[in-house]
């Protein structure tokens, strides 16, 4: 240090100053919470008790005995992710490519499909509450068509749907932004040697446009991979894992574990059982789509 001159010793102060505040917050609301997650996996707590009671392994060995719901709750994440990375992107590519369009309301449309994105799931989740129970009678009333008799919200596989519907419509305009940006950055001159040498349609769009929108789709791939994994608050707004605990994911279902149960060993063990699952699965897709990129 001391063989440094003035500025060098002033950029050295300054790397270690600037990212420091950053460093002590990521440490005490993400790694040192994370820690002792770990260690109260491998413990009996409620949370209220002076000390947790050390039982090793009990925790994990109960949830693979069935003596909680996480297989039950993780079932249900699993084909929430599936159907929502499925439908959200291919609407929004869909959507994207017909916004990416000179027309005159284009940017209007574009602001419309975003705004749900910045509203607060809880909120979307009271809204799209209040339509299912109440808005629905209104459009029987109008239409007469029996769809609009159907219990939504009470009936288990129609609400698995009914959440799924509603999360893919809340997150679409993020995905759609990140398309659009994909398509408008795609090389003019590519595009019009593909208009000349006869590609068009269908041909066009699977020969030249997806495979330079390659880097959008893995994207937008992975982040619906992450967002639909840890879906919680519209389920919470929307159902409360209800009917009978058939919309229970596995976030909610350490919420009611951890802090309506006060099983906080539990919910711990849980909590890092999954942390370990999309942590396997996100390195799947980010591996797959890292190929397919080559």
């Amino acid at each position: 240090m001391l063989l440094l001159s003035k500025k060098q010793r002033v950029e050295f102060i300054e790397s270690v100053a600037y990212p420091l505040p950053a460093m002590v917050l990521v440490t005490l609301m993400i790694y040192i919470p994370f820690a002792l997650s770990g260690f109260y996996a491998f413990t009996e707590w409620n949370g209220i008790a002076r000390a947790p009671k050390w039982i090793g392994t009990a925790n994990f060995a109960g949830i693979f005995k069935g003596e909680s719901d996480f297989f039950r709750t993780l079932m249900f994440t699993f084909k929430y992710t599936v159907l929502f990375m499925i439908f959200s992107n291919v609407i929004a590519l869909a959507l994207s490519l017909a916004l990416v369009k000179k027309f005159t309301l284009a940017n209007t449309l574009r602001g419309l499909f975003f705004v749900p994105y910045i509203m607060s799931m809880t909120i979307v989740g009271f809204i799209w509450r209040f339509i299912f129970s109440s808005g629905f009678d209104t459009f029987l009333a109008v239409t007469g068509w029996d769809i609009f008799r159907w219990s939504w919200l009470g009936d288990g596989n129609l609400a698995f749907f009914s959440v799924a519907m509603v999360g893919i419509w809340q997150s679409i305009g993020f995905y759609i932004v990140l398309y659009i940006a994909g398509l408008e950055s795609m090389p003019a001159d590519v595009l019009e040697a593909s208009v000349v040498d006869g590609a068009a349609g269908f041909t066009r769009l699977r020969r030249v446009i997806l495979p330079l929108l390659a880097p959008s789709i893995a994207t937008c791939m992975f982040m619906s991979l992450t967002n639909s994994l840890k879906v919680f608050d519209i389920i919470l707004a929307l159902t409360r894992g209800g009917p009978a605990g058939s919309t229970y994911s596995v976030t909610l279902g350490i919420y009611r574990d951890a802090f309506q149960n006060n099983r906080y060993g539990l919910g711990s063990a849980e909590s890092l059982l999954f942390f370990v699952i999309v942590l396997i699965l996100t390195q799947i897709v980010m591996r797959v789509f890292h190929a397919e990129d080559r």
